[in-house]
């Protein structure tokens, strides 16, 4: 009897490992156009192993949005480099489609302890940090390292504004929006960026259908004679170029987003001085997941409406990630005031200045090896933070198409290099973005399977 038993727990074991084996290949095949699994059907796995059925309601607004955002049809990245890959590094699949900014890991690791925080569980209970403070929920310490931040490297001004935190730029342009969208206005506010504009931005404006604004698309073709709101991002987010406002009517109000207006993606040539300015860890020191923006705004009365929007949205933001980006603004304000030539690593602009210039010119002769790409140029101009004279260096390779080809992102897919294409930022087809920020061994297999791509 003992012995069935044991041939019968055997079987079990076996059956069991069958059952997951043939899980995990259809998570990683089931969507074969895309060439990685949704994000929607990881999320849908029950504990038992069997894929939901989804409400056809919510599969019909799922479509809409993948349809709507090319993020939403790039999913999980794949780019592990094993070799365990069935037909070598040619069936890997590159996703270059989000700006995940993992090619900062390997800078702070060097940190350590230095830029280490550690919190008991009794402390930061409280919802609120400084009750004196517009923003109340605003820790002091990370006031501080924002300031001494903008002052070290000359790119804002900060003296007698007001700063407003937020989880992530994000939020704190749609509490811009709010803020800034009269109450009792005949209609919707209309909302402009000039094309091609980020990806997103239509996508946050009209995601609540909020009658307090609406999506109003491309700046240079808005001429309605009526209040609108501008969105200005310089350097842009797709193509990385410098911006201006486009409309320059009298019924505006602007909002400049400077998510990456940091000295290794441009040069700083003075310090921006807006009204509404907007700006993020993610791109300035790379901690995407911390999830903490600033924005540094002039009129009293509007930041306190973007403190109100923040409150009645998520009450305050986490006191523990404010005082993590606090401890890493710092550490990068005191790199640069005591950084020492012979040991570069020490400064953090110094060494991503360095290790964004090595990847441009390394996607640059890449696609210079091939007549099927095209880059656009940047003029030079001259840093007053470091002194360097440099073109753009844009976080995003605003890549084009030539020739017959159409459909950039397609074309690319069909070799497995996932972007994001030209349509999502109200530009041609022939576009794509492409994100710089990705780790080394992705990065250097981009370059490597640009040159090598044929019709």
């Amino acid at each position: 009897m003992a012995d069935y038993y044991v041939l019968f727990l055997k079987n079990v074991l076996v059956v069991s490992l069958a059952m997951n084996m043939g899980l995990i290949w259809r998570m990683r095949y089931e969507d074969e156009e895309n060439l990685t699994p949704s994000w929607g059907n990881m999320l849908h796995l029950h504990g038992s192993g069997l894929y939901a059925q989804k409400n056809s309601r919510i599969q019909e607004e799922e479509e809409e949005e993948e349809e709507a955002h090319a993020s939403k049809k790039t999913h999980i990245l794949t780019t592990t480099l094993s070799s365990a890959a069935p037909d070598g590094l040619e069936s890997v699949v590159i996703n270059l489609d989000h700006g995940d900014p993992t090619m900062y890991e390997e800078f702070w690791k060097q940190k350590g302890e230095e830029t280490t925080v550690v919190t008991s569980s009794w402390q930061h209970i409280s919802y609120f940090s400084d009750v004196n403070n517009v923003c109340w929920f605003l820790e002091p310490g990370l006031v501080s390292a924002i300031t001494a931040l903008h002052r070290t490297v000359g790119n804002a001004v900060t003296e007698g504004r007001h700063i407003v935190v937020g989880t992530g730029s994000s939020q704190l342009y749609q509490a811009a929006l709010y803020a800034l969208s009269p109450v009792d206005g005949p209609g919707p506010m209309n909302v402009v960026s000039a094309a091609p504009f980020y990806s997103s931005y239509p996508l946050m404006t009209d995601y609540l259908k909020s009658e307090l604004h609406k999506w109003a698309g491309d700046a240079y073709k808005f001429n309605k004679e009526e209040p609108y709101i501008e969105l200005v991002t310089s350097p842009n987010n797709p193509d990385g170029f410098t911006r201006q406002d486009v409309v320059k009517g009298d019924k505006g109000i602007l909002i400049h987003d400077l998510a990456y207006y940091w000295p290794q993606y441009t040069p700083i040539l003075s310090p921006a001085d807006y009204d509404i300015m907007l700006f993020t860890v993610s791109k300035s020191t790379g901690h995407a997941g911390s999830r903490i923006g600033w924005a540094v705004v002039k009129d009293r009365e509007i930041a306190k409406k973007m403190t109100t929007f923040i409150e009645i949205n998520t009450i305050g933001v986490s006191k523990e990630s404010q005082i993590r980006a606090a401890k890493i603004l710092q550490a990068v304000s005191d790199g640069c005031i005591h950084h020492n030539r012979k040991e570069a690593e020490t400064n953090f602009f110094d060494y991503s200045y360095k290790l964004m210039a090595e990847r441009w010119k390394r996607i640059r002769e890449a696609v210079n090896k091939t007549t099927l790409f095209s880059l656009p140029s940047f003029p030079q101009e001259t840093c007053s933070f470091s002194g360097r004279t440099f073109g753009q260096l844009p976080a995003f390779a605003w890549l084009k198409c030539e020739g017959e080809i159409d459909d950039c992102e397609s074309f690319l897919r069909r070799h497995k290099v996932i972007t994001r294409s030209g349509k999502h930022f109200g530009a041609s087809m022939k576009y794509v973005r492409v994100s710089m920020l990705s780790r080394e061994s992705e990065f250097k297999l981009l370059t490597e399977r640009l040159p090598a791509i044929k019709t």
